[in-house]
């Protein structure tokens, strides 16, 4: 099973080095900004930018009872990174499932595209959609929930 903090740490540890080179020639902030940088590509990358994953036994579940859409994600992917900002605060409204930590939330993944692990898969009613519009997802989140 793959770690969701392996990508931020490197990029922290990246920036760092890189830094180096500006610090020791005298320009403090110049590698500062190296830093920075690093950081910021850090923390988009990291889980921390997602709500809370559940597992995909837990998010079936809870979606069957509330009907919410379920999200399987991954850290590091570009596409659900896209849409975690692109649907803003409704995120939190979604039931997230972190391939990397569940097993069968990849399992679910890898049956709905034929074996790869293809992100984000948006399941709305028992159906999945791969890498769907963040505006149709959006769209897919009723007012009462």
């Amino acid at each position: 099973m793959k770690r969701p903090w392996t990508l931020p740490t490197l990029l922290v540890l990246c920036g760092l080095v890189a830094a180096t080179a500006p610090f020791r020639t005298g320009a403090p902030v110049a590698g500062a900004a190296v830093v920075a940088a690093f950081a910021v590509l850090s923390a988009l990358n990291s889980p921390l930018l997602y709500p809370r994953s559940i597992s995909a036994s837990e998010a079936v579940q809870r979606s069957g009872t509330d009907g919410r859409p379920i999200v399987y994600w991954r850290p590091g992917c570009a596409y659900c990174l896209r849409l975690r900002l692109r649907l803003g605060r409704g995120a939190r409204r979604l039931h997230w499932v972190d391939i990397w930590r569940d097993p069968d939330g990849a399992a679910v993944v890898r049956a709905a595209n034929g074996g790869d692990e293809t992100v984000p898969i948006v399941v709305v009613s028992g159906r999945p959609y791969v890498n769907p519009d963040p505006a149709w997802v959006r769209d897919q989140l009723s007012p009462s929930a």
